[in-house]
């Protein structure tokens, strides 16, 4: 392998600059000049603008790992592992894991070799030659961020979903079956389901049986009889692709340290400054909702921004709403709300000192609460026993509700 090699990082196809592997594990990132110099750049991301908007272009080498903001591109903990295998790369070298699954990251952004460079032999375990090419093109097959098995799909005109062999292209996100908690793919379903009855945008969302999912690696199915579809709202119907960023991103820290470094406060301070109020009452009423089923796993690449018009950040479509308390006792929040993590914390007090420290509407803030709150009981009521739900899930949310005091009104 040369001592230098170099990866194209494109944004709606066009090279916008490179990410090099210098030798000894480290890793540098550069915008190229036709990027920096246009002026109706498209965004990259918010953590390369500084305090007055304008780009920053000056970035020091990283180690082994990339840079956070393409760190967070990669898949975390089974997926990744899963993947790294099947590449025959050391699940740490995230150079060469971008290298191989870079066609189909999240977003608008591609990465690819410059000048078609080969498949570096030297960043295989083992493997060497053809070898070592196939087990790269095989891991490209599947290759979205996530800590679930979750497979970039494809859905045909006939309804199916069958996973791309070469992993570019999928309109649908596959979640398969967890191997730590039972019938996730039905408890996301009805969360998701839930939330669009009280009015959060969520993107369309199936339950499917895994067996009718086409072209999966041989043994998946053994984890469980459904899974969980929901569809890309970074892929359009017409083909083009709209850019997204997740809060890791923009708070420019690892997936290692997505429940740290960070409040809820500090980021729906970011939507206020870079959107709107309607994005701010959405944020509330996701915010609100997920204290209600009692989701402990709102982490900071649970929340996305992205960009419509390739320029200006909103609150992205909703995603990975999970009730989290049937599986583990005594949860609490991912992420402080503005003092405290505890669900039972989440008061009209809590709410108030939120909107005064992020300088948001006050009344906006909580009536926006409110109502979500009405919504919900309302929905849960009528909904509870036909969604797909265990009964332990249904009965943990029911007893879950009486504890809150956004809900029994004793603050």
């Amino acid at each position: 392998m040369p001592d230098v090699s170099v990866l194209s990082v494109r944004l709606y196809g066009t090279e916008i600059g490179t990410v090099t592997y210098v030798g000894a594990e480290k890793t540098l990132f550069a915008f190229n000049d036709a990027y920096m110099e246009k002026p109706d750049r498209p965004t990259l991301g918010l953590q390369f603008k500084d305090g007055f908007g304008e780009l920053i272009t000056d970035f020091r080498p990283y180690k082994i790992k990339l840079m956070p903001y393409f760190s967070n591109l990669l898949p975390e903990g089974h997926l990744r592992k899963y993947l790294a295998e099947k590449a025959d790369i050391h699940i740490d070298r995230e150079f060469f894991l971008l290298w191989v699954l870079g066609q189909d990251l999240p977003g608008a952004i591609t990465v690819v070799p410059t000048d078609g460079e080969e498949w570096p032999e030297e960043a295989h375990n083992v493997l060497e030659g053809e070898a070592a090419k196939e087990a790269a093109e095989d891991a490209m097959r599947f290759s979205l961020a996530g800590v679930q098995l979750k497979f970039s799909a494809v859905q045909s005109a006939s309804g199916g979903l069958t996973i791309p062999t070469s992993g570019v292209g999928g309109n649908r996100i596959v979640k398969l079956p967890s191997r730590e908690f039972a019938n996730v793919p039905e408890n996301e379903f009805s969360m998701m389901t839930l939330a669009q009855m009280v009015g959060i945008n969520v993107p369309a969302v199936e339950l499917v049986d895994v067996r009718s999912i086409g072209n999966l690696p041989e043994g998946i199915g053994k984890l469980g009889q459904n899974a969980f579809v929901i569809e890309r709202f970074d892929r359009n119907d017409d083909g083009s692709v709209t850019h997204i960023e997740d809060f890791a991103q923009v708070f420019n820290v690892y997936p290692e340290n997505k429940y740290k470094k960070a409040s809820f406060r500090n980021l729906v301070s970011v939507i206020a400054t870079e959107s709107d109020q309607d994005d701010v009452a959405e944020f509330i009423r996701r915010l609100t909702f997920n204290v209600l089923i009692g989701n402990g796993d709102m982490h900071l690449k649970n929340w996305s921004l992205f960009y419509p018009d390739r320029r200006h950040a909103r609150l992205s479509p909703a995603y990975d709403f999970v009730s989290t308390i049937p599986y583990i006792a005594n949860d609490k929040s991912a992420l402080t709300f503005s003092r405290t993590k505890e669900f039972v914390g989440y008061t009209i007090d809590e709410l108030e000192h939120l909107s005064a420290k992020a300088t948001l509407p006050r009344k906006l803030v909580i009536d926006t609460a409110k109502e979500t709150v009405a919504l919900f009981m309302e929905q849960w009521k009528a909904e509870k026993m036909h969604l797909p739900m265990d009964k332990v899930v249904v009965d943990t949310i029911d007893n879950h509700l009486t504890t809150l005091p956004i809900v029994t009104g004793e603050e």
